[in-house]
């Protein structure tokens, strides 16, 4: 009876010590998405996998979209301490490195979403992002990427020869140039004037999101044509975390939301080849013309890509860093020489 004393006081205080080293958190996260957007409803799912998984040790306050500062605050808001972590995307942050366009949008690089996520666990991604990250006093926990971007266009965009003069709504940044290489006039506006402008002919096209994300937009009401699958832009959303409040968690706590996380972004981008698969198939019977370029016409765009990149390259070291980092890889993959 003694000894079994001991042991249950011993599986007692073992508990007990667990239990105070293991603090409960509250972290506090903005998205740009609205609670209605598919990756809205997705994240919801996270916070709920994350405080379920902790059993409740970890709370999470999400802020949708963008309600607490602007997208492209939403960083340094976790830096500063207004925010703890950061769901919107590596891209907004080009401004503080040009790197910031290697982990956001790599533009031409991969092929799939499963292509890049390797790059990142396996390719030594996630150890060169990180060094970009940790420089800016926060932590890459992981990445959301949904899928190549598709095009929506009033005239026929079958192969780069169709580029040349195309007017498109672009965002700002590295895709203007490489566009222009091409011969397009890519056009940076607010993805609220895209509607209007197409409508009324200021520009033949636009670069807004994925295929089924365009047919939610409506975009395909006013044009009838566009490519899939898409080849020029896959972005990647990212979750990072002010690094002290990242380190004050347990390991416990950390593999948690990575986990938790890992599962988000691999559904999302199930979820969207699913919703672009079908997007496809009921814009076909609704005479919208779609276009796949041929390996031929998507390596014409890489070598413009590249050409793009290692100008960047040169803007900063920790860029030149990651375009060599990508690049390895993507010559293991074969989809660069």
């Amino acid at each position: 009876m003694k000894l079994k004393t001991l042991l249950m006081t011993a599986v007692a205080g073992a508990t007990l010590a667990s239990a105070a080293f293991a603090q409960d958190v509250t972290l506090r996260i903005q998205t740009h998405y609205a609670t209605e957007h598919p990756t809205g409803k997705m994240l919801a799912q996270w916070v709920d996998d994350v405080q379920t998984m902790s059993g409740g040790e970890i709370s999470i306050e999400m802020f949708y979209s963008s309600s607490v500062v602007a997208t492209v605050e939403t960083f340094d808001a976790a830096i500063n301490g207004i925010l703890d972590c950061d769901a919107t995307g590596g891209a907004y942050q080009t401004g503080k490195n040009p790197a910031f366009q290697f982990v956001g949008d790599i533009m031409g690089g991969y092929d799939t979403p499963w292509q890049q996520y390797s790059w990142l666990y396996y390719g030594d991604g996630y150890e060169a992002a990180q060094e970009l990250y940790n420089a800016q006093g926060m932590q890459l926990i992981g990445w959301a990427v949904y899928g190549q971007e598709s095009f929506a266009s009033s005239k026929p965009i079958a192969g780069p020869a169709d580029l040349v003069g195309w007017k498109f709504r672009s965002p700002p940044g590295m895709e203007t140039e490489i566009f222009e290489k091409m011969g397009a006039s890519p056009i940076v506006m607010d993805f609220t004037e895209i509607f209007t402008a197409l409508e009324t002919g200021i520009i033949d096209g636009a670069d807004a999101s994925g295929l089924a994300n365009n047919v939610g937009l409506g975009l395909y009401d006013i044009v009838k044509h566009a490519n899939y699958p898409g080849f020029h832009s896959m972005p990647s959303d990212h979750l990072a975390c002010n690094q002290a409040v990242w380190e004050g968690l347990t390991e416990q706590q950390r593999r948690i939301m990575e986990t938790a996380w890992q599962k988000l972004s691999f559904q999302i981008a199930m979820l969207n080849e699913k919703a672009n698969t079908e997007a496809a198939a009921m814009l076909q019977e609704q005479g919208v013309t779609l276009y796949d370029w041929s390996t031929e016409d998507k390596a014409a765009f890489r070598v413009a890509a590249q050409a793009a990149w290692d100008d960047w390259a040169t803007r900063s070291p920790e860029a030149a860093a990651l375009v060599e980092s990508h690049k390895v890889y993507l010559r293991q993959l074969g989809l660069i020489k």
